[in-house]
């Protein structure tokens, strides 16, 4: 089934967003998609008017060229899908002056130790 152009826009995105805040030469991403600079242009303009990427024009080896930055980045909830308070039947009468308290909870807390430890852990000596 060949790619459509949101599958390729989605695609460029992606790069983009996995470039951080460092961003991505646009001559660069078209090469890894093996676009032509015409094509690669008009997509780094779509998700320009969409909002999602800004073009920083720079300098690059005696050339003008077009940085491309991450606008808006998808939130990572990584670090608390396994936090207790996700999957808590208690989860709707818990509150900081309630009987059942983020404060006085026993889960929540061997959470936030156990999750502090494996940082610390893995952190380099």
């Amino acid at each position: 089934m060949p790619e459509t152009e949101e599958d390729l826009i989605s695609r460029v995105y992606r790069l983009v967003i996995e470039s951080g805040s460092e961003g991505i030469l646009q001559s660069e991403l078209w090469k890894v998609l093996e676009l032509t600079s015409r094509d690669g242009s008009r997509i780094a303009s779509r998700l320009e008017k969409r909002r999602l990427i800004k073009r920083e024009r720079v300098l690059q080896r005696g050339r003008w060229t077009y940085k491309l930055l991450p606008l808006v980045i998808p939130i990572d909830t990584s670090s608390i899908e396994d936090a207790p308070c996700i999957k808590c039947a208690d989860e709707e009468r818990c509150a900081q002056d309630s009987t059942v308290s983020p404060i006085t909870c026993k889960l929540l807390e061997d959470w936030v130790l156990m999750e502090f430890r494996q940082v610390r852990s893995s952190a380099p000596a």
